[in-house]
């Protein structure tokens, strides 16, 4: 893969801007990321984070309710936002002679945006629906919620980005508006431009649209402290559901230890596909399990390394849960061939090269190794760092985090149908 090329400048209200320049296609893709999330929130006011990916289509000085959409749209581009533990972004992608309409409003808010009474009632509603929706009714709507309060003791990352109905309704406005006013602002963000567009062009337009947007104070930063999982937590949960599902948390590295490549290695050699270790037991051979995942989800901080199954119908959980423990013994004890690796790594390699093969994949990585890496340039090291990992490494880090007592496991189980006469 040909290295990414990007040039980088920092406004003097610290608004730090990263160019990729690829004329290939006239289109352009503007990604801001905000590095605040989840656990920069108040453990008695979680999910102010994610209430303001909402509140950012309310309107701003400029900009009427909901016309943020209408006019990305009508340009022909499309957008969205997202929220995670670490980060929110804001991003669009249109035509690269609409540039300038994406940073008008991308500054507009950032400036003014409109934190009425009003606007900010409305969307804590509709958070509270969401959070209804996708979570509290939806069958396995809340295992990350129960997983993350069992593998954290004291670190925020024990709450989830939609927060609590309970720290949704207590949350005032006066509280909304000192969040967005802390964080929102250009010396907490990254503007990444990639696509049909020259350094030139980019400077001259940031610094037209957000050069005269003023600094916030420092900001002072949740520490990573918790205190350690040594023992092993396990719960049952009953739910309405049809099928019993076994969910397993092993506490893991942060994004810029040298292990979390590894990890990503072992969540495809674990689960990666139907030619996976725990795909070809559970479902395949043994056909225990409907389903089966892995995941490694290095943070900012230290973040947790999951385990998914869902149980074939009469399956016991604990039969499922021997099995994953056998798989994860045998990497333990380095029972894994050079030609299974090199598998391994093929699927994690065209991951990450799918993730380069767009304008906006390209900006959202740039924007994440600024941000946690402290060093864009890191985009360029992903690929190679990948390539390098050897059986020894995936022994190692397998022992490393899965050979403790450490780890949270849940059983979730269907309630029991009452028949009343």
């Amino acid at each position: 893969m040909q290295p990414i090329t990007f040039s980088e400048f920092t406004l003097p209200n610290g608004l730090h801007c990263i160019v990729h320049e690829n004329h290939t296609v006239p289109i352009v893709a503007i990604d801001l990321w905000y590095h605040v999330g989840s656990k920069n929130e108040r453990p008695d006011r979680t999910g102010l984070a994610h209430l303001f990916e909402h509140m950012m289509f309310q309107g701003s000085r400029h900009v009427g309710k909901t016309e943020h959409f209408a006019y990305i749209q009508r340009a022909g581009g499309t957008l969205n936002a997202s929220t995670n533990e670490d980060r929110t972004n804001y991003f669009e992608t249109l035509p690269s002679n609409q540039l300038e309409l994406a940073l008008w409003l991308e500054s507009d808010r950032m400036m003014s945006l409109d934190i009425s009474a009003e606007n900010f009632e409305n969307q804590r509603q509709v958070v509270k629906e969401e959070r209804q929706m996708r979570y509290d009714n939806a069958p396995y709507g809340t295992v990350y919620e129960h997983l993350h309060q069992r593998a954290y003791f004291q670190h925020p990352y024990r709450w989830t980005t939609i927060g609590s109905m309970a720290h949704l309704d207590a949350v005032t406005l006066e509280e909304a508006q000192e969040f967005f006013k802390t964080y929102y602002v250009p010396n907490n963000a990254t503007l990444v431009l990639s696509g049909d567009l020259t350094v030139e062009e980019a400077e001259k337009a940031v610094m037209l649209y957000f050069g005269d947007i003023p600094s916030g104070k420092e900001i002072t930063r949740p520490t990573d402290f918790d205190l350690p999982l040594t023992t092993e937590v396990r719960d049952t949960i009953y739910d309405h559901v049809e099928l019993a599902g076994l969910f397993m948390a092993y506490r893991i590295c942060d994004v810029k230890n040298p292990d979390a490549d590894v990890l990503g290695i072992i969540d495809h050699i674990l689960a990666g596909g139907r030619s996976s270790r725990l795909y070809q037991n559970l479902v395949h051979s043994k056909q225990i399990a409907q389903s089966v995942s892995a995941l490694a989800a290095p943070r900012e901080h230290p973040g947790l390394f999951f385990i998914n199954a869902i149980a074939a119908q009469g399956v016991s959980l604990s039969e499922i849960e021997h099995e994953i423990d056998t798989e994860l013994q045998r990497l333990i004890a380095g029972q894994l061939s050079e030609e299974e690796l090199q598998k391994a790594k093929n699927s994690y390699e065209t991951r990450l090269l799918k993730s380069f093969s767009t304008a906006m994949g390209i900006a959202d990585n740039l924007a994440y190794f600024h941000t946690f890496f402290g060093n864009a340039a890191e985009i360029n090291r992903e690929l190679e760092r990948a390539t390098k990992v050897s059986l020894e490494d995936v022994q190692r880090v397998a022992k490393q985090y899965f050979a403790g007592k450490g780890r949270v496991i849940l059983h979730w189980l269907p309630k029991t149908k009452v028949i009343t006469s």
